[in-house]
């Protein structure tokens, strides 16, 4: 048979002919070591000028598209492309990786830069947002990332002389990004008019804000901040790909062939045009420079490499050339000269010296070329065209032989036959020609019959037969079967062509997209011995030389037990991770039980209080001694502590499936273990308080089969059981992924780090050793060297040794091989079968084999010391329990406390005293599935039988131990007790049963009729005369036990019996089937009965164990479809009914569980099917078997009342309590409201039509001469004589805001500064506002509304406040929702988390300390995260609810405690490492209790928690459990608690009515026991408190109505402090014709008078109606109010009184205006009129006429200065003119142009068209204001934007300056008198801002 074993020789790659410079750019540069660095195809190449020598990076495998190069010039990073690219940081020096970016990008990695101090790199993604990211590269950490733009990115560099600013650009954009917190906030270059928008290619950054950048049309672009300042033109003469900054200035490359250099201030130096130099040739095109010192290195878009000296710039010496852009295909090697010749579809072929590393010569052709040969004499080269010609050339010059052209489609092949007479062509047409090469290649023959396109031709040897391939794959041979080989990784694209050369001593490969030549140098075998020190190639994924696939076929067989748990599968059909998501499935179920009122959970609970079992079967070295000289070990899904002096066991419960690995701390304290699971985690926890103190999750899936602690104790690492065997190095306390690799396509046991170096570990698997060392966040394996020693054998164990490069390994034939670094230098045979564990000691070593002997050993592995056997004979005298057989193998070993603690396949752990006396600790069933169990009728003893072929006595007692085991024939799947406990039935698998005495366990008598599975086997009560035994044959035989005999067959089941029941007379029998039937029989005959489900109730059951009937129907639950109930039983009183199911859990319910869906309390322990639960005699226990877990665990019966008030440990039901949690308007209106963004905003008028810009205009028909005789155009607007100079405006500050957000947004206002600052929000300003001056400032970074706000109360970060905002979706753009911590006095911002949360952030919360940030999102899942503010770092996050939570507050004196609020919802969080785990508040101390919905949180001392509720009680709760209820603490809902820290008294707000006693603000003491009540004075009928705040002496209160309030402690004075309408939108808007006073009128039915100098509001009036519009008389004596239900209203300014009021129309008064001369009022209604009073008149108000035809709702009116024209603007984008009083329409355009207005509020008009922007689609421009002066407008929006424009600006799209802060709609907006101020009003905000006019200086 053929060998098929790899070849033995290697090659190495000597040497890379090429460089990429197409489509890349800036990849070229000189090291710190003179050395040039460069890519091409997958290689980063480092060549060396002086010493024509080339070193490789390796470590890509796909093409590098990008490169960066430190500022140190050492390191270089590279980023590829491919569908999951990473980046390398690697040393140019030693080519070794330093560490790796991954995980994040998609398609590739287009541009990279370092930042100044090297710390930081960014990289730039090729998908389809080209995503911007931040690394930490050395740790491998991503900072930050964000969308980079919509089209490619260029080019993107760090300011080197700002930190934490970026600059990129690319297609028609350069945007300036600024990194804070974990978010990059972009702003966009402004081109303005200085330069045309165009693509920017490359960029510098210099000092002062200064960036230069190269353009597309060859122009440089200089900007100063994001401004374009100036343009040098011309630069190049086309587009400028690269631009270089050194010391002494900047060098740019461009496609011209031109490389300039300039100064610092980018004055040119000199210009070097490459293509006139001698090298030179037309169509050179610059790719990349770089300058250093007086050299210069030039790439190009050719793959040349240029270095020029400056001195002499015009010699560049070539230093690399390789082929052009295109694929490369031909490759010849000359029959007896070291050349190679390559033809390329770049048209050129090229020959190439292998000694020299040169080219020698270059030819270029016509035809793109496919394929070459050379004759074997070496004079003739012949070269296929793609074209089907092929020509010859002589080797010696190049010039040409012949050309012929016989076919059209591409040649693919050329070969000369040996003889040199024959050249044979094959093309793509499917035939091979056959030339006479003496004829001067005439046509000699011809091939036909392939059905493809031929790809390769071999001439035999003798020159006669010709063998042809196709592309069919025809005629394919191999050499042998499987053929084994070797792997280089090099190539990025296809390999196209490889060849030896004449001598064998190189191998050179082409590469097709990469188009570059690789020359290998060949290592034959001889020289293997000598090379052994050349280590092997490191991988990062697999790569370079890896051993092929089929390696498989020459590994010895495995050993059955190995191969048995390969076997083993840990795919679980549904996990426990997705139980929420199938109750939501099952949604409509539970609409339909919520209806039904159901049975409470009953009051008694169980405990675990010991587990029989230890999980040896697949698992090893998971047993240790810890600190105390406990026991640590697991089975099931319960960590156990284990105290032998004692018998106790004490239970980590965090698992919820089978843990499969355990490892212990250094400190042995601490230990880690890892389960099974969709998204497993490993739980690292402490053994003396079983606490989690960390939870890893988030990279293994199906499950995590090896941890291991560094000897530090700070890592972990851990493998997972996913395909690729995912290994993952963790910083466990953090719960930080450092980082991570694919493993082994097979199975991992074993992973160690390093105890000298925590960087390295060691994995060892199935034919698997490999060594791996950390490189940021990837891991560099290189596989276990073995030299000429043998293969890779199987390894089961490994151990570092007494130095770091010592390491030791088991295999599973029983040797252990010794490791120095990667080399296997020796093996000794330690044991007959696998060694499966080994542990090192201070002085040697110690292992355990499948031989069931532990051997102690030297430290050097020289000599054994000591054996062990693990015999029955050597157990202890006293030791309890029993040794199931003799040499069982062993699977852990450890030490400590001068034993050897071992465990056993068999379940067992064993304790080895050295002296060699064998103690038995623990043991369980072994491998296989139990489901037998029964307990005996009068004593505290136990039997169980599994599918493991034993039967077990176990005694219950406190000795805890196995008191009988037998072995049987077969498994068995049930037992039971005679009712006097003398007699054991026992069913087996086979179909036999056999009843043994209880004791002895011998045989009584057995029997088999059956030939299936005995599935159930029950005595009948009293004296047991009957056996009924149940099988899975459908049937049921009755035996009379005295006699021996079959009495009767019960027959009618349709399928397999499932559980028996007897009545206590022992006549009757219950039986349920598979098919989940439940059925009667007569006993003894076996015949069926019908009993109606009220009978059956009444009967009395002797024992109750079935699962079906009405008395169980609320045990089944809604997910009943993917799980079974597989057990129950009742305890004797009938009271509780315990069930067991295929999840795992043991339920507890109350009998009979009538109705579905009852409630329960649930516990976790098994992992998946619970098969068996049994109750003892006494109900003192409850015994239950978990199926595969093999463990028997032990729980203990706490009656209610008796128990201590320890914390159970169960889990309350899982149906959320039906009942609804009570109803508030508020808070239904809190719950429901829609946040959306101000982007996605809608118009909030109904117009209709064409919006103004978008409407044609009609040609004027008197289109005026230039030169006209006519009066100059008068002025558009009254100017009222502003100053003699007008002044435009240049700009506007914020002075002013009137409004808080109290409606939907809560503890939102808070005392700073010892309550001199109050600070709020409203819109999406922060306001601080100092309460005595009653000035404010704002923090305006905000760009959406802000929801949320905290203050952080550590004194370290005094002042320092976290607000949240609107977003949506959670992209990381500018638009996702954020959270900005600021300074509230400087508004630094110090840190912008860009977040997950969609929608919105809805709370925020500092720790204790001050660091971790906690926020709440309004996404569906209500997402919790936990952030370390400071560096931006996202540390924890999981789903919060399915309804909202409206409040998440950390302890105040906590990191890591915190509760949370919401829609019937309380939970209570700890943050353990990166998880959050969390309770569910427990009600069920407190009679009829029900979850209500919570509203807000407050803490006591001694983990008390408070909780206000929507009905106005406060639930007072410990730990997690409810232990009072405050009643009525106020009449309505309780908003908002405050926790003061300094005294521990509690604030709460409320909503309810004044009354003498009550008020809406409470304080209390500590406990919530007494209460002193505040009336806030505000005059509203009920009070709504939204947000409370204790400072000194004084309590600061928002209520819903928008007021800010402080209350004195001592007086309880109240004192407002700010006022703001409480609902909008606020409509009307008036300012006083010469005071800086102000008027508002909303929605809520109130007109307010504002002063501005005041800062405050004087006065307002409740109209009992929503008003609309209001306005000042010209002489600012009278206002006028109009209604939303038609009616107007006049009031005298000074008295207030009701001059007049009138109502005809029905519908909104939309604007409402007094005419310049006092005579008229115009009042513009939504029923399309404007109606006309004449006030001269006196109060009757009548109306004197009204303008018709108005085509739709009338927005707003001007006057003209005359008072004799109306202008109107409608709802349909149409402007109108009237004449007053008459109301006719004025439709000639001549004398509407001379009209001068007294007020322009339109926003409709020639006039005014450039107002309108262009992404007005569904968003509306609302109001508009002229100045006094007339020359400035100001408008609002419905993005919420002031906008300042000049008037009149009747160009498109008119520039302008926008002012951000309010929300969503702007209604209106008006200057005051002098155009101090511009007054604007919100929509959404319902808040009133001040702007203040900075005017233009003289």
């Amino acid at each position: 048979m053929a060998d098929r074993s790899a070849p033995s020789c290697h090659l190495r790659l000597e040497w890379v002919y090429g460089y990429r410079g197409h489509q890349c750019r800036n990849n070229l540069y000189y090291t710190a070591a003179k050395e040039i660095v460069y890519f091409v195809a997958g290689v980063g190449v480092v060549y060396s000028p002086r010493e024509h020598r080339q070193k490789f990076y390796l470590g890509h495998q796909d093409d590098i598209i990008s490169l960066a190069l430190h500022p140190e010039r050492v390191l270089v990073a590279t980023g590829q492309v491919g569908k999951e690219p990473y980046i390398c940081v690697w040393d140019s020096y030693t080519v070794q990786t330093v560490s790796v970016l991954k995980d994040v990008h998609t398609h590739g990695i287009a541009c990279l830069a370092f930042d100044l101090d090297g710390q930081r790199l960014v990289s730039v993604g090729l998908d389809s947002k080209n995503t911007v990211c931040v690394w930490d590269w050395r740790k491998g950490k991503l900072l930050s990332m964000a969308p980079g733009h919509t089209d490619r990115i260029f080019d993107i560099s760090w300011d080197l002389y700002q930190p934490n600013k970026l600059v990129s650009c690319g297609v028609k954009h350069i945007k300036f990004w600024s990194l804070c917190g974990n978010s990059l906030t972009p702003k966009r270059g402004v081109f303005g008019k200085t330069g045309d928008l165009q693509t920017i290619l490359c960029l510098a950054c210099a000092r002062d804000e200064v960036t230069y950048s190269g353009a597309l049309n060859g122009d440089i672009y200089v900007w100063k901040g994001i401004n374009l300042v100036r343009t040098i033109q011309g630069a190049h003469a086309a587009g400028i790909f690269s631009m270089n900054a050194c010391e002494e200035g900047f060098a740019t490359g461009g496609r011209d062939g031109c490389v300039r250099l300039w100064d610092l201030n980018f004055k040119p130096i000199t210009v070097i045009d490459l293509r006139e130099t001698d090298q030179g040739y037309k169509g050179l095109s610059v790719r990349s420079v770089c300058w250093r010192g007086d050299h210069i290195l030039v790439g190009t878009q050719d793959s040349e490499i240029f270095e020029i000296v400056v001195h002499e710039r015009n010699k560049p010496f070539l230093i690399m050339q390789g082929h052009c852009e295109g694929e490369l295909w031909a490759l010849a090697v000359h029959p007896t000269k070291p050349l190679a010749m390559t033809g390329s579809d770049d048209r050129s072929v090229r020959i190439w010296s292998l000694i020299d590393h040169a080219l020698i010569a270059r030819c270029n052709m016509e035809e793109p070329i496919r394929c070459a040969a050379v004759s074997t004499d070496g004079i003739h080269l012949a070269l296929g065209m793609k074209d089907g010609s092929f020509t010859v050339l002589r080797v010696r010059d190049m010039t040409e032989v012949v050309h012929i052209k016989d076919r059209k489609e591409a040649i693919h092949e050329l070969k000369y036959s040996p003889d040199g007479n024959f050249l044979a062509v094959g093309s793509n047409d499917s035939s091979v020609d056959i030339y006479g090469v003496v004829q001067r290649y005439k046509k000699v023959g011809e091939c036909i019959g392939s059905s493809s396109f031929i790809t390769h031709m071999d001439w035999s040897l003798d020159s006669k037969y010709l063998q042809t391939n196709d592309g069919n794959g025809k005629r394919l041979f191999y050499r042998m079967p499987r053929a084994k080989f070797k792997k280089y990784l090099g190539h990025s694209a296809h390999v196209t062509n490889v060849r030896w050369s004449h001598d064998h001593q190189w191998v050179v490969s082409i590469g097709g997209a990469d188009h570059s030549v690789f020359q290998w140098k060949f290592v034959p075998d001889r020289k293997l011995k000598d090379s052994l020190h050349i280590a092997p190639q490191e991988s990062l994924v697999d790569s370079n030389s890896d051993e092929s696939d089929s390696d498989q076929s020459d590994v010895p067989e495995l050993d059955s037990e190995i191969e048995q748990e390969t076997q083993i599968t840990y795919r679980r059909q549904v996990y426990k991770e997705d139980l929420p998501q199938l109750k939501e499935q099952c949604k409509e179920k539970r609409k339909s039980a919520a209806s039904k009122r159901r049975e409470r959970a009953p009051g008694n609970s169980i405990r675990l209080h010991f587990v029989h079992g230890y999980r040896g079967y697949d698992c090893r070295s998971n047993l240790f001694y810890t600190q105390t000289g406990e026991i640590v070990y697991h089975v099931a899904a319960v960590g156990v502590v284990y105290n032998r002096q004692q018998n106790t066991q004490r239970f980590y419960l965090g698992h919820d499936d089978d843990i499969l690995c355990l490892a212990i701390h250094p400190l042995k304290d601490y230990v880690a273990t890892g389960q099974v699971g969709r998204d497993s985690s490993i739980h690292i926890w402490d053994t003396e308080t079983i606490k989690p103190l960390s939870v890893l999750k988030g990279y293994h899936q199906y499950g995590v089969c090896a941890v291991d602690f560094s000897a530090d104790g700070k890592r972990l690492a851990s493998v997972g059981i996913d395909d690729n065997h995912t290994i993952v190095l963790w910083d466990w306390k953090k719960g930080e992924k450092l980082s991570a690799v694919r493993g082994s396509k097979d199975k991992i046991f074993v992973v160690k780090i390093n105890p000298y170096m925590p960087d390295k570990l060691i994995t060892v698997g199935i034919k698997h050793m490999k060594f791996w060392r950390r490189a940021g966040g990837g891991l560099i394996g290189r596989k276990g060297c073995i030299g000429a020693l043998g293969r890779t054998d199987t390894m089961m164990c490994a151990v570092y040794g007494w130095t770091e490069e010592m390491a030791f390994s088991g295999t599973s034939t029983g040797d252990v091989c010794i490791w120095r670094d990667v080399f296997l230098i020796k093996t000794v045979k330690a044991h007959d079968g696998p060694v499966f564990s080994m542990h090192a000691l201070e002085k040697g070593f110690v292992t355990g084999g499948k031989d069931g002997v532990v051997a102690l050993w030297d430290d050097t592995f020289e000599r054994c010391l000591k054996t062990y056997a693990i015999k029955r004979a050597a157990l202890a005298p006293g030791s309890k329990g029993l040794l199931l057989e003799d040499n069982p193998s062993i699977r852990a070993i450890s030490l400590g406390h001068g034993h050897i603690l071992v465990g056993t396949k068999n379940g067992e752990i064993l304790e080895v005293d050295k002296s060699g006396p064998i103690t038995l600790l623990v043991q369980g069933h072994m491998e296989g599935e139990v489901w037998g169990l029964a307990t005996h009728p009068h004593l505290p003893i136990c039997a169980t039988v599994s599918d493991d072929k034993t039967l077990r006595i176990w005694d219950l007692s406190p000795s805890h131990c196995m008191l009988a085991v037998r072995k049987l024939k077969k498994g068995g799947r049930c037992c039971c007790f005679s009712p006097d406990g003398k007699a054991l039935a026992v069913g087996l698998n086979d179909g036999s049963f056999l009843i043994v005495n209880a004791d002895t366990l011998e045989d009584l008598v057995s029997f088999q009729h059956r030939k299936d599975v005995i599935s159930e086997i029950r005595f009948s009560p009293g004296a047991g005369k009957y056996l009924a035994v149940a099988s899975c044959d459908n049937f049921v035989d009755i035996y009379n036990v005295m006699s021996s005999k079959r009495v009767g067959i019960c027959k009618g089941a349709s399928s397999y019996i499932t559980h028996m029941d007897w009545d206590i007379r022992g006549k009757l029998l219950q039986v349920n089937t598979g098919a989940k039937e439940q059925l009667f029989f007569e006993a003894p005959r076996g015949k069926k009965q019908t009993i109606p489900s009220l009978e059956v109730e009444k009967i009395g059951w002797a024992s109750w164990t079935s699962v079906l009937g009405s008395c169980c129907e609320g045990i089944w639950p809604i997910i009943g479809e993917v799980t079974d109930v597989t057990a129950s039983c009742l305890t004797s009183d009938s009271k509780v009914l315990a069930t067991g199911d295929d999840f795992g859990f043991v339920k507890l319910f109350r009998y009979p569980a009538k109705g579905k869906f009852g409630k329960f309390k649930r516990y976790v322990a098994h992992s998946t099917h619970v098969t068996n639960v049994r109750w003892t005699y006494d109900d003192s226990l409850l015994v239950t078997v978990g199926g595969a877990d093999t463990s028997l665990m032990l729980w203990t019966y706490e009656v209610e009342g008796h128990r201590d008030s320890r914390q159970c440990d169960s889990e309350e039901s899982d149906l959320d309590s039906e009942e609804d949690g009570g109803y508030d308007s508020d808070v239904t209106r809190e719950n429901e409201i829609n946040y959306t963004i101000k982007a996605l905003s809608t118009n909030i008028r109904p117009m209709f039509g064409i919006k103004p810009h978008l409407q044609q205009k009609e040609p004027t028909l008197d289109e005026r001469p230039p030169v006209s005789r006519a009066l100059p155009q008068p002025e558009k607007l009254q100017t009222n004589n502003v100053g003699k100079k007008k002044r435009p405006i240049e700009d506007l500050i914020l002075e002013l805001v009137f409004g808080y957000r109290g409606k939907d947004c809560r503890n939102n206002v808070h005392y700073l500064n010892d309550g001199a600052d109050v600070i709020y929000h409203t819109a999406s300003v922060g306001i601080l506002y100092n309460v005595a001056t009653g000035s404010q400032s704002f923090y305006q970074e905000h760009n959406d509304d802000i929801l949320c706000l905290t203050v952080n109360q550590h004194p370290k970060f005094t002042n320092i406040v976290a607000t949240g905002q609107v977003g949506d979706s959670a992209d990381m753009s500018a638009t996702a929702p954020s959270i900005h911590v600021w300074d509230a006095m400087n508004k630094q911002t110090l840190s912008v988390l860009r977040c997950y949360h969609s929608k919105g952030v809805c709370s925020v919360s500092f720790s204790a300390t001050g660091k971790l940030l906690l926020s709440i999102g309004l996404d569906p899942e209500h997402t919790i995260t936990i952030w370390k503010w400071q560096e931006g770092a996202k540390i924890a996050s999981r789903a919060g609810h399915n309804q909202r939570i409206f409040v998440a507050e950390f302890r105040p004196d906590s990191d890591t405690q915190f509760v949370s609020v919401g829609v019937k919802h309380v939970r209570f969080w700890t943050l353990a490492g990166r998880a959050l785990l969390s309770k569910k508040g427990l009600l069920s101390s407190i009679e009829d209790a029900r979850m209500q919905t919570m509203l807000s949180v407050a803490f006591g001392a001694n983990n008390l928690t408070f909780t206000g509720t929507i009905s106005g009680d406060v639930c007072v709760w410990k730990d997690h459990v409810l232990i009072r209820i405050v009643a009525k603490a106020h009449n309505g809902p309780v908003f908002t608690m405050y926790t003061t820290l300094r005294d521990g008294l509690i604030v709460t707000g409320g909503k309810e009515r004044p009354s003498k006693e009550g008020g809406a603000v409470k304080l209390w003491d500590q406990e919530l026991k007494r209460c002193r009540a505040f009336r806030l004075e505000t005059g509203q009928m009920t009070d709504c408190v939204r947000s409370v705040c204790r400072g000194k002496g004084k309590i600061l209160v928002g209520t819903r109505n928008a007021e800010i309030i402080e209350v004195g402690e001592k007086n309880a004075a109240c004192n407002i402090l700010i006022n703001g309408h409480m609902d909008g939108p606020i409509w009307g808007l008036a300012t006083h014709p010469s005071r800086d006073f102000f008027l508002s009128a909303a929605e809520d039915g109130t007109v307010r008078l504002w002063d501005i100098a005041e800062k405050k509001m004087l006065n307002k009036v409740s109209l009992g109606h929503a008003a609309r519009t209001v306005c000042y008389s010209p002489e600012g004596d009278m206002v006028a109010i109009g209604m939303k239900n038609g009616e107007f209203i006049i009031l005298l300014v000074t008295s207030l009184k009701i001059w007049g009021k009138k109502r005809d129309r029905r519908s909104a008064i939309q604007d409402i205006r007094f005419s310049p001369d006092s005579r008229y009022l115009a009042v513009g209604s939504s029923e399309n009129a404007v109606d006309f009073y004449d006030l001269t008149l006196g109060p009757t108000l009548n109306r004197v006429s009204y303008c018709k035809d108005i085509p739709s709702f009338v927005i707003q009116m001007d006057f003209s200065a005359d008072s004799c024209y109306l202008q109107v603007s409608t709802g349909s984008y149409k402007r109108q003119v009237y004449e007053v009083p008459s109301g006719k329409q004025l439709v000639d355009q001549a004398v509407i142009d001379r009209i001068t207005w007294a007020t322009w509020t339109s926003v409709l008009g020639d006039e005014v068209i450039g107002i309108w922007s262009r992404h007005a689609e569904k968003a509306d421009v609302n109001c508009a204001c002229v100045s006094h002066s007339g020359i400035n407008l100001v408008t609002g929006d419905d993005f919420g934007m002031v906008k300042l424009f000049d008037f009149p600006c009747p160009e498109k799209f008119a520039k302008h300056k926008r002012f951000l802060g309010h929300s969503a709609h702007l209604t209106n907006i008006r200057f005051t008198s002098g155009d101090r101020y511009v007054v604007s009003a919100g929509g959404d905000d319902c808040s009133l801002f001040v702007w203040k006019c900075v005017h233009m200086p003289h």
